[in-house]
């Protein structure tokens, strides 16, 4: 029973991983406890760690890198911005802010490319 416990407990469970028994017998798992499509599941865990990587990932950014990735692509409510209305909001020029987009993201591609492998 603690063994089982334990691996309840650890990081590495799966949705598919018995859990219980219901009235006849059967086996049990997260997955028929949840209630929803298996794929819709698995779809929505991928999205919440592939969030986590890249905010995570951002780290890697200098202050202003980290200012107009966030701009541009909305993080986190969806507000996303033009490179125009970051230039002006910083008081920087639009190809500056260019710049420094292409940079953050290479610097991106860079970490997440290495923690993929």
């Amino acid at each position: 029973m603690h063994m089982r416990a334990q691996r309840k407990v650890s990081k590495d469970i799966s949705i598919h991983e018995p859990i219980g028994q219901d009235k006849e017998g059967n086996e049990v798992s997260l997955l028929d406890v949840l209630g929803t499509d298996g794929e819709e599941i698995v779809e929505t865990i991928q999205f919440r760690l592939d969030r986590d990587r890249i905010y995570n990932g951002l780290s890697v950014l200098e202050e202003r890198e980290r200012q107009i990735i966030w701009a541009r692509f909305g993080l986190p409510y969806g507000n996303e911005k033009t490179q125009r209305e970051i230039a002006r909001e910083m008081g920087i020029s639009r190809s500056y802010v260019s710049r420094i987009e292409k940079r953050a993201l290479e610097k991106l591609q860079d970490q997440l490319g290495r923690t993929v492998d």
